[in-house]
């Protein structure tokens, strides 16, 4: 400190001297001994010298910038430009800008120029309402300004800021003049409204493109789950010859990660170390742990995860590699993580806590998981929010310690919704608790009455016991309703090409030969000691032929069939699914990875089975 302040303290014979030292400047402590000087020198009301200080300080505190900007008796413009900027970086401040606009515009003699208003609009849209961006709108007309290239540029981001889309496109189609970052906001509207249809369009017709073009497209696609459309996107604009920035590569990673596309993300991993692109990036960091995680590969990610020890000074990449354990079914690795994390003072935050508990639930192990749970407020002080609650009702429920999971959700500090009633739901239907399970089915109804998992879940209930009436009735009132029960698709990727089945799909080019090799597949695993688990079939059959063929039906049953009937024997079959495997599909294809020596990958709704040599990962339990 004593040295800064001797470099500090030399003379300041110029306007042009404190720019200088405002450049050393590493703490707010800093700026009070410059303000001092200038003071001291009386170079405090030189509007230039002020600008710059205005400018050097506001990032550190706004606070602290307004005080000084308001003992300023001769203001121009450009000081007033400086603070209404710095204020509408944060929501906090934004209100401030809009104040300070207001009383600009009433000082005789003083008018707004064009950035006075990109930075007011910029304000409006990052937490203030229309009303207020429709007030500085007026002024801009009354300016001659609004149709400048950089003001209108501005209004169609505050209007897509506030969700306004339309209001936006009206700006946009009424702009006299438009260059590449007109079209960029325009579609980065459309993308943030998630209305893609509208966005590829402008995108089509655009004269002109970069890679924030490319990229705003690219993660419009990943944001509503068109994973496909993205990488599709990706790879015209590599053929195109854009080549693509860190931004690009993580919705690309994420593309890959949803889709289990591991050959790409291995292709992007390679991109990334030869180009050396966001190579200090966590972000990025965290974007390729977690393809390799989702992909099936953890022994990758933690190679990933080891190899970039220099980095790791955020959340993020330990985030990625916690969650990718707990989705393994690793917990012992992901509360060692969690451990590492600690001593290298790294804060975690709330999404790390729902990894490591979920961790613990994959992995029965009910008193750590109590144990990160209380720790989280007592030691860490982050509030439990709603899902954090939800893990616990699962850790608990998985258990079987039912009425304890009930308690957890009577102490919730808010009021429980339908998907922490029905993560205990679940429990029940998996420790055959039908007394417990109607009970909680009943609140479910009174909080979301339209909420069709719930029935689903009764209704899988009821069938075990061959209640067939209750299970009629609510098949009934699921037909009525809108909502219609998630139908069961599974994915495989071959050869860089996609096929999604689901179940008793019969849309495939190859169903003959399909059909054929699942009832040879079924054979064959009867002879190896299958037996089909015909409680899971919903439907009042009752010919157990009958029953067994419709569970033969499964869409990850007709994804394994086909993976088999087009790959080398030993190859790896990694297969998608939407929803929860079932009983039966994980009794199946352990017998599967037995009868045809095969690995098998499954990644279900809430973590990976990897199957190999008749048994699970899971150690059935899931």
């Amino acid at each position: 400190m004593r040295r800064c302040f001797s470099t500090f303290t030399k003379p300041l014979n110029s306007p042009q001297n404190p720019e200088s030292f405002l450049n050393r400047c590493k703490s707010i402590h800093h700026f009070y001994q410059i303000h001092a000087q200038l003071i001291t020198k009386g170079q405090v009301s030189d509007p230039i010298v002020a600008d710059k200080f205005l400018k050097s300080v506001s990032p550190c505190s706004v606070p602290y910038a307004h005080k000084v900007f308001d003992r300023i008796l001769k203001r121009d413009v450009f000081l007033y430009n400086t603070m209404i900027k710095a204020g509408s970086a944060t929501p906090d401040s934004c209100r401030d800008s809009l104040v300070l606009f207001r009383s600009m515009v009433q000082v005789p003699g003083l008018s707004p120029n064009r950035y006075t208003f990109v930075f007011c609009f910029k304000a409006c849209g990052n937490g203030l309402s229309v009303c207020d961006g429709e007030q500085v709108r007026v002024h801009a007309i009354k300016a001659g300004l609004e149709s400048n290239l950089f003001v209108s540029n501005a209004l169609i981001g505050m209007y897509s800021a506030l969700g306004l889309v339309s209001e936006a496109k009206k700006v946009f189609d009424c702009a006299d003049l438009k260059d590449i970052y007109t079209w960029n906001i325009m579609i980065g509207g459309f993308v943030g409204s998630e209305l893609m249809d509208q966005a590829k369009e402008l995108f089509d017709e655009m004269p002109e493109r970069d890679v924030v073009s490319w990229s705003s497209l690219i993660a419009g696609y990943v944001q509503v789950s068109c994973f496909a459309e993205a990488l599709d996107t990706f790879h015209e604009m590599l053929q195109m010859g854009f080549p693509p920035n860190e931004f690009t590569l993580t919705s690309a990673l994420t593309a890959c990660a949803n889709l289990v596309a591991l050959d790409q993300g291995r292709w992007i991993h390679v991109y990334i170390d030869k180009s050396n692109i966001g190579i200090n990036n966590d972000r990025l960091l965290s974007s390729l742990i977690d393809m390799y995680a989702k992909c099936g590969e953890i022994e990758l990610a933690t190679e990933v995860f080891n190899s970039r020890n220099a980095l790791k000074r955020h959340v993020w990449p330990w985030n990625a590699m916690i969650g990718g354990f707990a989705m393994h079914g690793k917990p012992q690795d992901a509360i060692n993580t969690f451990e590492q994390m600690k001593i290298k003072k790294v804060p975690p935050n709330k999404v790390t806590f729902v990894a490591l508990l979920n961790a613990c639930s994959h992995g029965y192990m009910v008193e750590e998981g109590r144990y990160y749970f209380k720790s989280m407020l007592d030691i860490h002080g982050l509030e439990p929010e709603m899902e954090h609650y939800g893990c616990m009702v699962d850790l608990l429920g998985r258990a079987g310690l039912l009425k304890e999971a009930e308690e957890t959700i009577s102490s919730m500090p808010m009021p429980p919704d339908a998907a922490v009633w029905g993560s205990l739901l679940r429990a029940c239907k998996l420790h055959k608790d039908i007394q417990r399970a109607e009970r909680i089915g009943s609140t479910i109804k009174e909080l979301e009455p339209s909420h069709t998992g719930c029935k689903v879940l009764l209704a899988n209930m009821y069938s075990s016991y061959g209640r067939w009436n209750e299970v009629n009735a609510l098949r009934e009132i699921i037909g009525k309703s809108r909502k219609k029960k998630t139908p069961g698709c599974s994915s495989i990727e071959l050869n860089g090409a996609f096929h999604e089945f689901l179940s008793g799909d019969q849309s495939h080019p190859e169903t003959k030969r399909l059909y054929l090799f699942l009832d040879a597949m079924a054979s064959k695993l009867k002879l190896a000691g299958y037996v089909p688990e015909v409680g899971e079939v919903l439907h009042d059959v009752d010919e157990e032929e009958e029953k067994e063929t419709a569970l033969s039906r499964h869409s990850e049953k007709l994804a394994i069939a086909f993976g088999l009937m087009n790959t080398e024997p030993g190859t790896i079959i990694r297969i998608v699914k939407n929803l929860r495997v079932c009983l039966d599909c994980h009794e199946a294809t352990k017998f599967i990875s037995k009868v045809y020596e095969r690995e098998i990958v499954v990644r279900d709704r809430i973590r990976f089975h990897h199957f190999k040599d008749g048994s699970c990962s899971c150690k059935d339990y899931w």
